[in-house]
Parts: structure tokens; sequence; C-alpha cells
């Protein structure tokens, strides 16, 4: 039986020990996509300023369509602190993108996230 624990200390020592390595690799691979989405966010910005968009007022309206949008997603639907942060002005970059075919896009996700709320309560 002492072998036998002994083993299976064995192996869980070597899966913490993989795991440590796991999220230490994966700590390195987010901080260089970090530093990449800042620059990447720095060109953009530096490119709606030279075009003369204002920046400021376009994050505003991003954020507040992606609240209003938020208002009636499920729980699973939304990714906590993905938007906040260090890397907020990358996820605005992104959203402003998206912000101009939103319009088009935000309607039928909320006309199918009313269909599929219908189809719950029938």
């Amino acid at each position: 039986m002492g072998e036998e624990l002994y083993s299976r200390i064995s192996e869980l020592r070597e899966q913490v020990l993989e795991m440590r390595e796991t999220v230490t690799e994966t700590n390195r691979r987010v901080t260089a996509l970090e530093n990449k989405l800042d620059g990447q966010a720095a060109i953009l910005e530096a490119l709606a300023e030279k075009e003369g968009v204002d920046v400021d007022e376009l994050l505003t309206e991003v954020a507040i369509d992606e609240a209003e949008a938020n208002d009636g997603a499920a729980p699973g639907d939304v990714i906590p602190d993905a938007e906040g942060g260090d890397g907020a002005a990358g996820s605005d970059a992104d959203g402003a993108e998206s912000e101009a075919a939103e319009p088009t896009g935000a309607d039928p996700d909320s006309e199918t996230d009313a269909a599929a709320d219908s189809g719950t309560g029938n």
C-alpha cells in the first residue's frame, strides 16, 4: 500500500510540474499578445487621428452600444475582463471596426436572442 501511495504522489507531482510549465508558457504567450495588441492600438489611434476621427467619442459610443447589447446577453455570452485593463485601447480599436458594421450585425443578434428567449418560453 505504501508503494502505491508513493507512486500516486509521484504521478501527482509530475502533473503539478507539467501544469506549472504550461501556466508559465501561457503567461509568456499572453504577455506577448498583449504587447502586440498595444502596438496595434497605438497604430490605429495614430491613423484615426490622422484621418480626423475622434477616438474618445468613438470609444464612448462603442462602450454604450456594448453595454446595451450585453443587458440581454446570457451570462455565458460575455467574457468578464475581456474589455478592461491595460488592453482596453486594443479592444476598443477592435470595437471601432465592428461599430461600423454594428447596426447591421447588432439587430440580427438581438433578434436571434429574442427568438431564442421566446422559443424557450414557449
